[in-house]
């Protein structure tokens, strides 16, 4: 009989009691001989080792067990996200409450968003995997509750800068939730928890941003008291955090436990150059740091190689190129649409049903992305410059309408396209590489997007720099836009004329041009010689989430 409350044992790290019932106790077979259980050390054989060996746990206490664990990390998700006052912020500021002028918003306090989450970025990702990600969900709703704070009794733009600080430090932690639930589940469960995870986040999402818009339009709360719901809201989800399972192992640096029993080794095993580990911690601690460090180098070499896949390269650039412009936008809209409609009646300010629309939009064209059956080797090119000409357009509609009405429709549109390519794109920078080497490129993507970002933001929004009006920054990056559209174009024709060249001399191989994202992601496992094999029911996929749900999440801050 397994003792309730298997949802504490579990989460708490500790291993449920297992107590035999008095009726199997009643129905048990004889006790077995002193002699038969094997005296000195010596290993019974026969019927004795039947006998002495435990009972394993039936696949009933599994099930419950994950069950309740799966509940809880779906739980904590959802509150995590639940933010009502977050779609505000920004007339917040520039109303009465603050009374911060337009320019200091757009050209002082947003910008210190960009500049400190790439100072951030890096060093929180190490963190995140050396203290086994817990500490930094903690440090995640701790910064939450420090930005509330600061937003509800600063008053100067110092105040503010620093609340763009911790807000940075927010996004950044983001990747500890999507990493925390693969390294508590087996291997086979990836996917699915995958599913339920990112469900859970965007219903949370989705429910803050109807919540928010329903206190203000229909409950005519004011902004400072919606903040305050979102403050109440954090110092739950952190109360939640601190009874998370801390992991005992992670991706890189806590490798110590295997992964489970018969589990193969990683890749970060099959690259490591000694077949063991150190047993004193002490004496072995310089070794092992060396050990690691070569790792990486390795890693990095190998992944020099993938490189030359085409369609890797293709996709990591659109990744950097249009996640950077995409944020750009995220960041600076929420200003744009009080310049278009500047008024002073709250309950006229629809920020949260957009995001909210926005959200379900891209949570449809994402799960939508899955089931695209195209040749992407042949037609990738044209897709991303079809969408990203649409993007383009979006954006000079935002920038040339004079009605909030239309510009909320054109940013829900934009939020929905890129939604739509981001699944492609993780499905086919994962379907070639193996589970480190894909966190790897997904980790130098967001920061290779993240200078890209910085640098235009210290260009033409920040006062050092051109400082120029959100209205005219929105010019800019239709441009940026209009650019890429062009490049991705001039690569489809370009790619078109290579396979009418080739096609007399043999056809394009189907073995993955054929697969959809969703058949992609049941191979990504299985390209690693074998070590993971995919269960044919549930779709395994060990990689790419944790970038994906990272780029899922609004920026709706400015």
């Amino acid at each position: 009989m397994v003792l309730p409350g298997c949802w504490l044992s579990d989460l708490l790290g500790k291993e449920p009691s297992v107590v035999p019932s008095v009726e199997n106790q009643g129905a048990a077979s004889p006790p077995v001989p002193q002699a038969a259980r094997g005296l000195g050390g010596m290993a019974p054989s026969g019927q004795a080792a039947e006998k002495q060996a435990p009972p394993e746990p039936g696949p009933g206490r599994e099930l419950k067990s994950w069950r309740c664990l799966v509940f809880y990390l779906c739980f904590y998700g959802f509150m995590a996200q639940m933010r009502p006052g977050e779609s505000f912020i920004t007339p917040y500021l520039l109303g009465p409450d603050k009374n911060f002028t337009q320019q200091q918003v757009t050209n002082e306090i947003t910008p210190v968003l960009s500049y400190s989450y790439l100072a951030v970025l890096v060093p929180i990702f190490l963190l995140t995997d050396y203290l086994r990600y817990k500490p930094v969900l903690l440090l995640q709703a701790l910064s939450y509750i420090c930005l509330w704070l600061l937003l509800l009794w600063g008053r100067s733009v110092l105040h503010m800068q620093l609340m763009e600080l911790f807000y940075s430090i927010t996004m950044a932690a983001r990747i500890a939730y999507s990493s925390y639930i693969f390294s508590l589940v087996r291997p086979a469960r990836y996917q699915r928890m995958a599913g339920y995870s990112r469900t859970a986040v965007l219903l949370g999402v989705f429910t803050s941003s109807v919540l928010g818009q329903l206190l203000v339009t229909v409950g005519r709360l004011s902004f400072s008291t919606l903040n305050c719901i979102s403050l109440a809201f954090l110092t739950f989800s952190l109360l939640l955090a601190l009874f998370l399972k801390r992991p005992k192992r992670s991706l890189f640096f806590n490798r110590s436990s295997p992964v489970g029993s018969g589990a193969t080794p990683s890749e970060l095993d099959r690259m490591s150059p000694g077949p063991g580990r150190p047993a004193g911690r002490k004496a072995g601690w310089m070794l092992l740091d060396t050990l690691r460090r070569l790792t990486l180098v390795r890693m990095l070499w190998e992944l020099r190689d993938n490189l030359r896949l085409p369609q890797l390269r293709l996709w990591s650039l659109w990744w950097v190129f249009n996640s950077a412009g995409y944020y750009l936008i995220v960041y600076y809209v929420h200003i744009l649409w009080n310049v278009v409609n500047p008024t002073n009646d709250t309950t006229e300010v629809y920020n949260g049903g957009v995001d909210a629309a926005s959200t379900l939009l891209g949570a449809i064209t994402s799960f939508a992305a899955g089931f695209v059956t195209i040749r992407w080797a042949l037609w990738a090119e044209l897709v991303i410059a079809g969408v990203t000409a649409v993007q383009a357009g979006l954006i000079f509609l935002m920038y040339s309408t004079r009605s909030i009405w239309l510009c909320y429709v054109a940013f829900v549109l934009f939020r929905g396209s890129y939604q739509f390519l981001v699944p492609i794109a993780t499905f086919q920078i994962a379907s070639s590489l193996s589970k480190e080497l894909c966190a790897l490129v997904f980790g130098v993507n967001t920061f290779l997007a993240t200078i890209l970002k910085t640098t235009v933001t210290l260009v033409v929004s920040d006062r050092r720099g051109l400082g120029l009006p959100v209205h005219t920054q929105f010019l800019v990056y239709f441009v940026y836009f209009l650019v890429m559209s062009a490049a991705y174009f001039l690569g489809a024709v370009l790619v078109g004329l290579r396979h009418l060249h080739e096609r007399r001399h043999q056809p394009l191989p189907l073995a993955q041009d054929l697969s959809s994202p969703e058949e992609a992601a049941t191979q990504v496992l299985s390209v690693q010689d074998g070590a993971l094999l995919p269960d044919p029911e549930i779709s395994t996929w060990a990689t790419g989430p944790a970038s994906m749900e990272q780029s899922e999440q609004p920026e709706a801050k400015a």
